[in-house]
């Protein structure tokens, strides 16, 4: 058995117990297995509420998807796991023909390994003295082990350098080109990118094996200036290649790609010249697993390529209605500790009486309170205390962070398992 597999079948034999927010209170000292065996009802076999659940069927479109785009574009993809740190997700991404994970910092490189990844695109520079010799040590143990890290500074690069000294294996990096003044994370010019690599070249604890960004920081996004900007990343590699700064690479990688931009990434990166080495094309989209009801279901490219496919929001928050206090108005018991709102309120869907539903019309999300939901009741409203309510929520990167074990539900609730995050 592989340490991925068994790191994973040491999660099925967890016990359940009050760690684990919505599940059955009876299961309590029941292994994950155990529970997933018995193939509960979310709505009818004693799953609390709230309860966050993820569609079995969406979840698997979604993975699908993904990997068939990415095919067709001749990308390689290495989806962002910090959207839902969940390994059994690493592991289905991978075997739905991910490359790898990118992670943003060290806690959650140490996740994906202790669950067996083997190579992870970290797409932070990584300063952090006892990180990088974690880093080393694992580089040195597993020779199959690969990590490609940015670098977007001078110092950065000295920082890294006397972390490493001693190291067995260099560690690969990428220089990143910043999307633009004002934007995040990366260098503005292309005479500073040349400067970072030169510092690169000069130590031994480093290779520099392409470039890389992030085109959903470019200020004003729109598709021309996306464009240009990702024109300018290539352009970045071909300079670098010509310049002979990937000599030690066995291949130069070219990456970018947030949840938003992917398809402007899959038209530029097409259009990357025969270089001196194989190329890399590196997509790392990673809200895709999920998607969203709000956010991303606005900003998708599928919604520019229609042809291409369409992601489903495969996430469910239920919550009962506690309150009825008057006809315009009412509360469910799903607060700011359960649902996403950093961008968007959470979309009532559907409500539930009994084992009926029906569509949740006149039924508006209005605020968030720790614990409460508030709710604008129209006159078309058919809503009762005791009802659940089905949420759809925005930003799946918010709402992965707050529940620890997530059913993951058949379209008729039928529970198949859980998914284990690790925030």
């Amino acid at each position: 058995m592989s340490s991925s597999t068994e790191a994973l079948a040491r999660l099925a034999a967890e016990r359940v117990d009050h760690r684990f927010k919505g599940l059955p209170p009876d299961a309590d000292g029941l292994t994950v297995a155990e529970l997933a065996a018995q193939r509960r009802n979310l709505f009818t076999d004693g799953f609390a509420t709230p309860v966050l659940a993820l569609s079995a069927e969406r979840l698997e479109h979604n993975l699908k998807l993904m990997e068939t785009y990415a095919t067709r574009h001749g990308l390689a993809f290495a989806p962002h796991g910090k959207t839902s740190m969940a390994p059994q997700l690493f592991r289905r991404q991978i075997e739905h023909g991910a490359w790898g994970i990118t992670l943003a910092v060290p806690h959650q490189v140490r996740v994906a390994r202790a669950f067996g990844v083997e190579r992870i695109f970290l797409a932070n520079e990584l300063v952090d003295a006892p990180a990088l010799r974690w880093i080393a040590a694992e580089l040195a143990a597993d020779p199959d082990f690969r990590l490609v890290c940015y670098v977007d500074s001078v110092r950065g690069v000295e920082l890294m350098d006397a972390a490493l000294r001693g190291s067995v294996r260099p560690v690969d990096v990428v220089v990143e080109l910043g999307a633009g003044e004002g934007a995040r994370t990366g260098v503005r010019t292309e005479a500073e990118c040349a400067a970072v690599a030169d510092a690169v070249a000069a130590v031994p604890t480093l290779r520099l094996v392409g470039v890389a960004g992030y085109e959903g920081e470019v200020p004003r996004a729109d598709p021309e200036r996306v464009h240009a900007w990702l024109r300018r990343l290539v352009a970045l590699a071909v300079d670098f290649d010509k310049a002979g700064r990937f000599a030690d690479a066995d291949e130069i990688i070219v990456s970018a790609g947030g949840s938003a931009w992917f398809d402007a990434v899959a038209d530029v990166l097409t259009e990357i010249p025969e270089l001196s080495l194989p190329v890399l094309k590196l997509l790392r989209s990673g809200a895709y697993v999920s998607h969203d009801d709000v956010h991303y279901r606005r900003l998708t490219p599928f919604n520019r390529v229609p042809e291409e496919g369409a992601l489903e929001p495969a996430f469910r928050l239920w919550a009962q209605i506690v309150s009825r206090p008057s006809p315009e108005q009412a509360f469910a018991n799903a607060g700011k500790r359960d649902a996403a709102y950093d961008l968007d309120l959470p979309v009532v869907r559907v409500a539930r009486r009994g084992e009926a539903e029906h569509p949740a019309a006149g039924i508006e999300a209005t605020a968030l309170s720790d614990q409460h939901l508030w709710l604008r009741t129209g006159p078309e409203a058919d809503l009762e205390v005791g009802d659940w309510i089905g949420l759809g929520l925005s930003h799946p990167c918010t709402s992965f962070d707050k529940w620890q074990l997530i059913p993951l539900a058949e379209a008729d609730g039928t529970v198949v398992d859980y998914i284990r995050t690790f925030f």
